[in-house]
């Protein structure tokens, strides 16, 4: 299933995330307010049953969102350990 970012459950989810993390970057050594983005902790293609989950999700600035694609499951323990 691909996201729908017009989804009313997606859009209200990336709000609570947004609102919970402090509208800031949540990566260590960053506090970045701008060009924020709302990551899946765990995969939106491999965990159907937390897509919605606030405890699954993390805000990151543009530029740490950019630095761990391709490693996410490297940050799967920091994120859901930040985000507690």
């Amino acid at each position: 299933m691909k996201r729908n970012y017009n989804d009313d459950a997606y859009t209200q989810w990336r709000k609570d995330i947004l609102k919970r993390d402090g509208k800031k970057c949540k990566m260590p050594g960053c506090k970045s307010r701008s060009k924020l983005q709302v990551h899946h902790i765990r995969k939106w293609s491999t965990a159907s049953s937390l897509r919605y989950d606030i405890s699954n999700g993390i805000t990151l600035c543009k530029n740490c969102h950019d630095a761990i694609k391709g490693k996410e499951n490297h940050y799967v323990g920091l994120f859901s350990l930040l985000v507690k």
